[in-house]
């Protein structure tokens, strides 16, 4: 049997919810909303879909291959505003292997890419990066097709 898309997300979401090790910074750094209260923030997915084109079954946990070794479980990441600054922080949780083309192509192991999705809550801001492993930011795209996120994919 397969999961479609969307219930293997809610399925990774939840787990990822009490596996991930993630922080909000903007509360904890002294951002202030103008009433100089705290910030208010957003619930929101970064997703990051890492091509790597491997040969897996869709839906096991993965981690990203070749030159993208450092995407895997645990792997820390920092979620950042335009002007550099920490939002959230982070660990990665175990990727899923997605299909790389919608063709069910009838056989278990299919070209997949890994997905990452982490729930993270962030205030408001004009532009949002992704840090992963201290590797170079990525920026992320607003994206509601399947709930509010913010996604990158890698390499873009």
């Amino acid at each position: 049997m397969r999961l479609s898309t969307g219930a293997r997300r809610g399925t990774g979401a939840l787990l990822t919810l009490l596996s991930a090790g993630v922080t909000l910074l903007a509360g904890a750094t002294g951002c202030a909303g103008t009433d100089g209260g705290p910030e208010a923030v957003s619930p929101i997915t970064v997703r990051v879909l890492v091509r790597d084109i491997n040969i897996r079954a869709e839906g096991v946990d993965c981690a990203g291959t070749g030159p993208y070794l450092y995407f895997h479980h645990r792997a820390p990441f920092r979620v950042l505003d335009p002007d550099g600054a920490a939002l959230v922080t982070g660990t990665l949780p175990a990727g899923t292997a997605v299909a790389a083309f919608a063709e069910d192509l009838e056989v278990e192991r299919v070209p997949t890419y890994c997905e990452f999705a982490v729930p993270v809550q962030v205030p408001q801001r004009a532009g949002y990066r992704l840090e992963v492993a201290g590797r170079p930011a990525l920026e992320l795209t607003p994206d509601s097709s399947e709930g509010p996120a913010l996604v990158a994919v890698v390499p873009a």
